[in-house]
C-alpha cells in the first residue's frame, strides 16, 4: 500500500516462495505483475529438505541438524501437510526430474518456483562444505518442465494445506 500512495520505485522484492509456501501467489505476485516488480525467492529447497536426500527417509527428526532445516521443517513443511505427503511431493519430483535426464529434486523445485509469474530469481543457500550442489544447481537452469510435469506436481501439492497469511508473516508477528 505505501509502495502505491507514495509512489516508491521498487525493482524487486526478496520472499520466501518455495512448492510447498506458495504464499506470494495470493496478494504479492498480482501486486508485482502490476508494479513490474520482479520477486526474488528464498526457502526454494526449504532449508535443503526439497532434495534427494531426504527422499525415502523414514523420520526427519534426527537429520533436522540446522536452524534453517528446523524453521523450514517445523514453521513451513508441517504446515502444508506432514511427512507422508512431503515423502509423496519428494517422489513426484525424482519422476519428473527421470523424465529430464536424471535432474536432482532440488532442480525440478528450483524451476517450478523459477517459472512463477514474477519470479526474476531464486537464491539457493550452500554451505561451504558442500560445494558439489554448486554444479548441481545449474542444471536447474536447463530444465523445462512440462505441462504433464506440473500436473503431477501441483496434484501433490494441492493436498496440503495453504500456508496461513501473507508474505513475511513470520517475521511481523515479532515486530
Amino acid at each position: 500500500e505505501l509502495v502505491e500512495v507514495h509512489d516508491i520505485p521498487i525493482v524487486s522484492n526478496q520472499v520466501q516462495f518455495s512448492m510447498v509456501d506458495r504464499r506470494p501467489l495470493q496478494k504479492m505476485v498480482p501486486f508485482c505483475k502490476k508494479h513490474d516488480i520482479k520477486l526474488l525467492a528464498y526457502g526454494v529447497l526449504c532449508g535443503g529438505l526439497l532434495s534427494d536426500e531426504y527422499l525415502d527417509v523414514r523420520d526427519p527428526t534426527e537429520r533436522i541438524d540446522t536452524a534453517s532445516k528446523q524453521k523450514y521443517w517445523y514453521g513451513t513443511i508441517n504446515q502444508w501437510g506432514d511427512w507422508p505427503l512431503f515423502q509423496k511431493l519428494l517422489k513426484t519430483l525424482k519422476t519428473v526430474g527421470a523424465r529430464h535426464g536424471g535432474a536432482s529434486i532440488a532442480n525440478v523445485a528450483q524451476r517450478y518456483v523459477l517459472d512463477q509469474e514474477q519470479v526474476g530469481g531464486v537464491i539457493i543457500g550452500a554451505r561451504l562444505s558442500r560445494r558439489d550442489h554448486i554444479g548441481d544447481n545449474l542444471h536447474a537452469f536447463e530444465l523445462k518442465l512440462t505441462a504433464e510435469d506440473y500436473e503431477e506436481i501441483n496434484a501433490v501439492l494441492n493436498q496440503g494445506r495453504m500456508l496461513p497469511g501473507d508474505c513475511g508473516d513470520e517475521y511481523r508477528r515479532y515486530a
